[in-house]
């Protein structure tokens, strides 16, 4: 079972769905998953419809999407930083296998074992990260892993051992330097400065997490949906009505802010002058936005229900919603935050655009 999207034989080429019959780029292209139906749509951000719907995916509860350099192929699993390799991660029976982004011959196999009897993890928070390298987190033995694939057929492996119980998901940082594991176990992150691997594996903000909260948690937060935006990381509270805001020099907290739920994803606009949140059940009606340069709300919107995911088009000047329980896409304005258009879409989750090929980590 492939933990991060769906398997390497339904690569999809965003050129050939789309029905072209011109010659066109991919730049601004995207997929939205249609989790209900095992479908997935392709959607062209510029002109804002829908450009072709592919079905037969399967199972696509936890579907994301990464792209090829070029911006043709979305896929999951994590890309290489030079675009050559396609690493994806496994809970069953547990490992991370590299296979070469051209042929998907398998080029590495690399079995996620721990403790004396050699059991196998789940990973998790499977990264590409600069230098050739993928970062990835184990569940079971608590553990997190750096495989350097300069060769990849003999991948070097180096190995943070108790970092402390069942890390769930990470994120790394958008230049690449911080590895950032949550732990389900207990409170706190894991986290390990790739610039500095020497100095191991440090535990920041140990109150964050499911120790102490004051509220039942309806959906753990995934970690990619935090927001890093000029010198703060903005991050969805467990089990909090609040937005956490966090100091990326000191990785201290430096203000709660109040809002409508339980934040689930907590997205920065392109340019970082605003933060986008989202809710969990059963608030998740609502979307409203931060402004970074003073660190308070300055609207609210309601799409509709079951807010599932946002995503920003390349420059940031719109944003698109997806509104499960009703079917459809929400375009607005991230300047006036006007409702510019719906789209029909059958219980969208997750939306993926092509710019995403050019950022580390995603």
């Amino acid at each position: 079972m492939i933990n991060r999207g769906w398997s390497l034989s339904l690569l999809l080429s965003l050129l050939l769905v789309s029905g072209c019959t011109t010659l066109r780029g991919t730049g601004d292209l995207g997929l939205v998953v249609e989790r209900a139906t095992g479908s997935v749509l392709v959607v062209d951000t510029t002109a804002q419809r829908q450009l072709a719907r592919i079905p037969g995916l399967g199972d696509l509860s936890h579907a994301s999407v990464v792209y090829s350099r070029d911006g043709r192929y979305g896929i999951g699993g994590a890309v290489s930083q030079d675009g050559r390799l396609i690493a994806v991660s496994n809970y069953e029976p547990g490992g991370v296998r590299v296979f070469d982004a051209v042929t998907l011959e398998l080029l590495a196999d690399i079995p996620a074992e721990y403790g004396t009897a050699g059991q196998r993890s789940k990973v998790v928070g499977l990264a590409d990260a600069p230098g050739q390298r993928f970062v990835f987190s184990l569940f079971d033995a608590g553990e997190i892993w750096i495989a350097d694939l300069s060769e990849p057929r003999d991948p070097q492996l180096r190995k943070y051992t108790g970092i402390g119980r069942q890390p769930y998901d990470a994120l790394i940082s958008p230049d690449g330097r911080h590895y950032l594991a949550g732990l389900f176990g207990e409170d706190g992150l894991a986290m390990l400065d790739l610039w500095h691997p020497d100095r191991g594996v440090r535990r920041v903000l140990p109150d964050y997490g499911k120790g102490e909260q004051r509220l039942p948690v309806y959906k753990m937060p995934h970690l990619e949906g935090w927001a890093m935006s000029q010198d703060y990381a903005f991050v969805p509270g467990v089990g909090q009505h609040e937005v956490l805001v966090i100091d990326r020099a000191s990785w201290e907290l430096v203000k709660r802010i109040p809002v409508h739920g339980q934040p689930v994803f907590v997205m920065a606009r392109p340019d970082g002058r605003q933060v986008w949140v989202n809710f969990a059940h059963p608030r998740n009606d609502t979307v409203q936005v931060i402004d970074v340069d003073n660190l308070e709300l300055v609207t609210t919107l309601t799409p509709g229900k079951a807010v599932l995911h946002m995503e920003f088009t390349p420059r940031g000047e719109h944003v698109w919603v997806s509104v499960r329980d009703e079917n459809r896409l929400n375009l607005y304005d991230t300047d006036s935050f006007r409702l510019l258009k719906t789209l029909p879409a059958e219980s969208p989750s997750g939306i993926f655009f092509t710019d995403r090929a050019h950022r580390i980590g995603l």
